[in-house]
């Protein structure tokens, strides 16, 4: 017992430990340096792509791009209450939620007109719709598995991490100059920026207000991950040969996500647990996002071609616009 645990560990740590270091370095550079953490942890990995043929790293970096990716997703639910949402009125539940799905559905047809092939669009358009990064990583898992899908993977990250980032300082100048008041600034922030990081920070140009607005909004959008990724198991299982275990339709992990909103809404989270665990959702995606870049090359990158990026611009136009229109209707009535 103890020398398979021994034996486990062995083939694992090295892998692990790599991801975790990747994730530490760039936070640090991250928190002094500035610039978007996701994005560095991408670029290291890379960096250390040569690893990833050494068997010595391989286990430890699939269970860093798998399972502790799955991990980071549902503590995810600590951040949101189903309290703070109804606060929001249900005319911001109702823009926020049709958003997601015209962007879903709009931009799994841009993806599609841009070349891109079925899975890639909806990996594209969903984190593009719902919240950048996590929901790539998310939406990734329920896909078919094929020679291209972490090349997909990686590519979408590093391209939605990009845009949010030129979105968090682009978009405040622009509701600035559309003269947008506090609460209306954090809705448009909330519902089109990708990451909920760069929310954040956009959020914080403008006011406190408008940060604490547009990271409710933003959340709102998280919490569609549950219903697209339960879409998408359905829709993509169809296509799947079973053999064996059957994947279930909902992941554990989008159950464990609904789960803790609830026991976070009720206020059964003792505040020391909420100050741990919320954080160690950043620091498992960190790690996760690193060991994606692990196991990706320059070269596949940039065999893709600008196709896939250019749907990633307009389909970040379509939730903007989207968003706009809601906006302005709604201050009309």
């Amino acid at each position: 017992m103890i020398g398979n645990t021994r034996q486990w560990a062995a083939g694992v740590l090295p892998g692990l430990m790599l991801a975790i270091m990747i994730a530490l370095a760039v936070r640090f550079i991250s928190e002094h340096l500035g610039g978007p953490a996701m994005l560095y942890a991408l670029l290291f990995g890379m960096a250390f792509n040569f690893l990833c043929e050494d068997e010595r790293f391989q286990a430890g970096i699939r269970i860093a791009s798998r399972n502790i990716l799955r991990l980071g997703v549902a503590l995810l639910g600590l951040r949101m209450t189903f309290g703070e949402v109804v606060e929001l009125g249900w005319g911001v539940v109702l823009l926020v939620v049709a958003g997601v799905f015209v962007t879903l559905i709009g931009g799994w047809a841009i993806g599609r007109a841009c070349g891109l092939q079925n899975d890639h669009s909806v990996l594209s358009a969903g984190s593009v719709a719902i919240c950048g990064a996590s929901a790539a990583l998310a939406i990734s898992s329920v896909l078919p598995d094929h020679k291209h899908h972490e090349r997909n993977t990686i590519l979408t990250v590093a391209a939605v991490t990009t845009l949010s980032t030129v979105a968090m300082v682009v978009y405040p100048v622009f509701v600035s100059y559309l003269d947008f008041d506090n609460r209306i600034a954090g809705v448009f922030l909330g519902a089109t920026i990708h990451d909920v990081a760069q929310v954040v920070g956009a959020g914080y140009i403008i006011s406190p207000e408008t940060a604490e607005t547009s990271t409710l909004v933003k959340l709102m959008r998280v919490a569609c991950l549950v219903p697209v990724v339960l879409l998408l198991s359905i829709l993509f299982a169809r296509g799947k040969q079973t053999t064996g275990n059957r994947e279930p339709l909902l992941p554990w992990f989008l159950i464990a996500f609904v789960a803790l909103v609830i026991v976070n809404s009720l206020g059964w989270v003792p505040a020391q647990a909420h100050n741990v665990l919320t954080p160690l959702s950043s620091w498992c995606l960190l790690a996760a996002v690193a060991a994606l870049g692990v196991k990706t090359s320059l070269k596949a990158l940039a065999d893709v071609g600008p196709m896939p990026i250019a749907a990633m611009v307009l389909q970040t136009l379509l939730i903007a616009g989207f968003a706009l229109a809601g906006l302005w209707l709604m201050t009309q009535t």
